[in-house]
């Protein structure tokens, strides 16, 4: 306060010795205010400087320095290009390489007080919040540094009693990793103290300055006991929940109600970190969707040539449909001159699949490479073989492995991975109807199967974007360079008692997690150097086909797929029901060559050439006897040469398609009347010249039936055709896969018509009796 001109104003001072007891009052309080103030005010973003250590620039890093970026933090990255000598597997502790390079880089700025400088992990951390925040919340604590709290105790437990108590929050410095912040020389003068050697523990060196009275109160440190800065997931999975805010995501400490600047997925909490970066800070928002899907992609459309791939196929199991899965191999998106293939076939059953395939693809895959089940391999070692085909061929751009149970729907699939421009990824395929798919979003303690908050919002579509998860399957793709560099061992589908997909991805994220002993949980790892563990990504942003299920897939017949109705029904109706059946609904295409019979199309070829094919292959036709021991009464009044469904057990997915397929068109054209979709009759009827050339005139037991040609009049037998007698109405001229459909009882007596040559077939069936 200043006065020009007059006198300034006399003070009125207390007696003497009331002042005198004031003051004595007012000392202890005036001591510790001048202890704890933070000096200068932390000021603008650009008075605070981040410190990281990378000597290797792993994906943990890229996310790190991506949420930085966001946010615009400076961060001077430490140990660039040095050999890590930090710890090696055989110890449990290290570190102190991060120590001595800090003590090295902060040199320069140790005497600017009104610097604050942060310390972070940058494998396992991001950013939740901005500088701004971040330095307004360490002002408020009124210290000069302050270090991440934990709920454990790492690395000596026997230090636990020289911990301050707290009444609220977390009592230890944090564990499993080293997040601080505070003013540059007082950092300084805690990193100064360190004299050990690289591979002595950092955490320990820590700790026992900070549980040291004097030194803690000298350099004024205090823990952020209730994760206002530093949130630390070890032990608090739980208390943390994501928060949607416009445009942003934050984490939320539900126990302690902060929003804390930074989490640190130390100990064993690196896969809930990578979910958590999958939202924080604007990885994917409700507003915005996916904002980072779009970085760094690879444009094809730019290149003069294509990567080269490596498609490694495994057929581990009889699986249905194998024919169309090789085939749509053939019908990918991508130049073949760029392709060469690998099959495992570990089945006998789907030897003859391949030989079709392999004649089919000879003359369009440059290389093709086959191993059979003669060759005895599990299944591990066979996709060990197929992976290191790739790494071992310094051409090989890119490893596509896919499995046989993997229906890819779009032909695009290879460039739009490639294109995302990610180490590994896969395409979201789920099984119909089912939240089944090839990903896990989490991992339970023992390492299987856990269900993410978002899982079900991924495989449904309701969030949309490119996720690192822990686990996938079935199919992938990786990048060759990647095979060479940072997954070199050849062995990633062996580990402990794991499956081989389980191995690779175990293998993949935790190439350099070793056990702590006496760590604070049976399950704790600690990263002892950098991590080389791999991100893995699923990508949804695309539909790219589904799954089927291999389940109770029974091998005994002659055409397998035909009992599929049930277990994979969208395979069976793209490859059994005529592509134009949707259009008897849309497009009214039924036909009434005679009254009240109706034709339309239901079969594909496909479905009329197996069925033909399973009745030939069972062989044991009626002959057309009146004595007939498969029905009620033993006698057949009109009989045909025919096989029942039921002789092949085919009756149940039979009356399954009936309901499914035929019952639709029944009400569409019988308006008014509901079928049961029952049928005690269900068969293939065989006309020839030489066993049974015509059929009498007759009428069905049955309220309808239906009369499906399974072969060509033309083609494969001449004559032939079905006559209405009551309407002198003939149709002689049947198309493949068209059914009719007329009253069985009282209207519609009809008759075989003879055939001239050849042999005819068609399914019948009397529905509702």
């Amino acid at each position: 306060m200043a006065w020009s001109g007059a006198r300034p104003p006399r003070l009125r001072l207390p007696p003497p010795p009331l002042l005198l007891l004031l003051l004595l009052l007012l000392a202890p309080a005036l001591s510790a205010a001048a202890e704890r103030r933070p000096g200068p005010g932390p000021g603008p973003a650009e008075k605070l400087l981040v410190f990281t250590v990378a000597t290797k620039e792993t994906d943990g890093f890229h996310r790190f320095m991506r949420t930085a970026k966001h946010f615009n933090y400076t961060v001077k990255v430490l140990g660039k290009g040095e050999e890590w000598k930090g710890g090696e597997l055989s110890n449990s502790i290290g570190g102190g390489q991060k120590v001595r390079l800090l003590k090295e880089g902060i040199e320069s700025y140790a005497d600017q007080e009104d610097l604050v400088l942060m310390f972070v992990e940058c494998y396992d951390v991001i950013f939740a919040g901005g500088p701004e925040e971040l330095l307004k919340k360490f002002q408020e604590t009124n210290h000069k540094v302050v270090f991440a709290a934990d709920g454990l105790i790492w690395p000596d437990k026997r230090l636990a009693d020289k911990y301050p108590v707290v009444r609220s929050g977390k009592r230890f410095l944090n564990s499993g990793g080293k997040c601080f912040i505070g003013y540059a020389p007082y950092i300084n003068r805690i990193v100064q103290q360190w004299n050990l050697q690289d591979n002595d523990d950092d955490q320990l060196f820590y700790t026992k300055i900070y549980v040291d009275p004097l030194a803690r109160e000298h350099i004024n440190i205090t823990l952020d006991h209730k994760c206002t800065i530093f949130q630390t997931l070890n032990g608090a999975v739980d208390e943390v929940l994501l928060k949607f805010e416009e445009g942003r995501v934050r984490a939320r400490n539900s126990v302690y109600d902060t929003l804390p600047i930074t989490i640190h997925g130390n100990g064993p909490t690196k896969i809930h970190l990578n979910y958590l970066g999958n939202y924080i800070p604007n990885a994917w928002t409700r507003e915005t969707g996916c904002s980072i899907c779009d970085l760094d992609l690879l444009d094809l459309s730019t290149v003069t040539e294509y990567p080269r791939v490596k498609i490694g196929v495994f057929i581990e199991q009889p699986t249905p449909f194998l024919p169309k899965f090789l085939d749509r191999l053939l019908t990918l998106d991508y130049p073949k001159e760029a392709l060469s293939i690998f099959i495992h076939n570990n089945e006998v059953y789907h030897e003859k699949h391949i030989k079709k395939f392999w004649e089919k693809a000879k003359n369009i895959i440059r290389n093709i490479k086959i191993v059979g089940p003669e060759e005895n391999l599990s299944q591990a070692e066979a996709r060990n073989m197929g992976m290191d085909l790739c790494r071992q061929d310094k051409a090989c751009e890119y490893y596509f492995s896919i499995d046989a149970d993997v229906v890819l729907t779009n032909p695009k699939t290879l460039r739009i991975l490639i294109e995302q421009n990610r180490k590994i990824i896969a395409p979201l395929v789920t099984r119909h109807g089912k939240l089944w798919s090839n990903f896990w979003g989490a991992l339970s303690p023992d390492g299987y199967y856990a269900r993410s908050e978002d899982y079900v919002a991924i495989v449904q579509g309701n969030r949309v974007g490119v996720w690192n998860i822990p686990y996938m399957a079935n199919i992938y793709l990786i990048k060759g360079q990647t095979l060479r560099s940072e997954m070199k061992e050849k062995n990633y589908f062996m580990r402990e008692k794991l499956d081989p997909d389980m191995a690779l991805c175990r293998n993949a994220r935790e190439m350099t997690l070793q056990r702590e002993k006496d760590s604070p949980s049976s399950e704790t790892f600690h990263m002892l150097r950098p991590p080389k563990g791999v991100f893995m990504y699923i990508t949804n942003r695309h539909e790219f086909g589904r799954l089927i299920s291999t389940a109770n897939y029974n091998t005994s017949h002659y055409n397998n797929d035909l009992w599929q109705i049930f277990e994979n029904p969208v395979d069976w109706k793209e490859t059994y029901i005529n592509p134009n059946y949707s259009k008897i609904f849309t497009d009214n295409i039924v036909e009434q060559p005679c009254p009240d019979v109706f034709w339309f199309p239901i079969f594909s070829d496909t479905a009329c050439d197996e069925l033909v094919e399973e009745m030939e292959h069972f062989g044991q036709w009626s002959g057309g006897k009146h004595q007939d021991s498969r029905i009620s009464g033993g006698y057949e009044n009109v009989p045909t040469d025919d096989i029942h469904m039921k002789q092949i057990g085919l009756d149940n997915e039979w009356l399954h398609f009936i309901r499914e397929f035929i019952a639709p068109v029944t009400l569409k054209v019988f308006a008014g009347y509901y079928t049961k979709g029952y049928a005690l009759l269900n068969f293939v009827v065989k006309y020839s010249p030489d066993r049974q050339r015509s059929l009498r005139p007759h009428h069905d037991s049955s309220t309808f039936t239906i009369n499906i040609a399974l072969n060509k009049v033309g083609e494969d037998f001449q004559g032939g055709g079905c006559k209405f007698l009551r309407y002198n109405c003939s149709i002689e001229s049947p198309r493949k896969g068209w059914s009719f459909m007329h009253p069985g009882r009282l209207t519609h007596l009809h008759e075989g018509l003879p055939i001239l040559n050849g042999t005819r077939y068609i399914a019948v069936s009397f529905i509702d009796p």
